[in-house]
């Protein structure tokens, strides 16, 4: 796995990418993701809540570029890490506890 983000800086959401910020994501975006969940208990219409999942989206796309922006090595690293070894906290310890050091929560 190469970058966590493409050639323009922008962050690639890959399954693994999103498994090793999982802890950041629930932490920075959980207003979000608390208003969007809840708008779709309320209202089984999809379309009322796309506004609450573009804030979603928003949220996580912002964490990520921050994430990389702070700690790229270790980043890329842990996602790597989870992408070889298909999404399994338990073999990428190591690399979790650099990136969580070099970027707390």
């Amino acid at each position: 796995m190469g970058n966590t983000v493409d050639a323009a800086g922008n962050p690639i959401p890959t399954s693994a990418v999103l498994m090793a910020a999982s802890k950041h994501i629930a932490t920075r975006c959980r207003d979000e993701n608390v208003a969007f969940l809840k708008c779709k208990k309320d209202d089984p219409n999809p379309e009322k809540c796309l506004d609450k999942g573009h804030q979603v989206t928003r949220c996580v796309l912002s964490l990520l570029k921050d994430l990389h922006q702070r700690c790229t090595k270790e980043m890329d690293a842990y996602a790597g890490c989870m992408y070889y070894h298909t999404n399994e906290f338990e073999l990428c310890r190591k690399e979790q506890k650099e990136f969580e050091k070099a970027c707390p929560l």
